[in-house]
């Protein structure tokens, strides 16, 4: 077998127990699977409006990275804004 390199240490570790069999199912994996869904879905319901003033000089920059990302800029400001509040952009000043 020829894995590619773009797998993790963690990722060819599940690759290689699924490969030879060593997975199995869990029990109550549908309750699971019902209760990681909701998790999911009440993570990212967008229920407020957040209305801001930016430079079109920024807005023009945000626009070119969303594309880059290849997702629509307004999500793009929401996903930046989620790592933000949850701690996971480092200030590299």
């Amino acid at each position: 077998m020829t894995t590619p390199t773009i797998y993790d240490e963690e990722e060819l570790e599940i690759l290689q127990a699924w490969e030879s069999g060593a997975l199995r199912p869990v029990d109550g994996m549908a309750q699971q699977i019902k209760n990681h869904r909701a998790v999911a879905e009440a993570t990212f319901k967008k229920d407020q409006r957040l209305n801001i003033r930016i430079s079109s000089r920024d807005l023009k920059g945000i626009q070119a990275r969303a594309l880059e990302e290849g997702i629509p800029y307004q999500t793009f400001v929401a996903s930046v804004l989620h790592k933000f509040v949850n701690g996971h952009l480092v200030d590299q000043r």
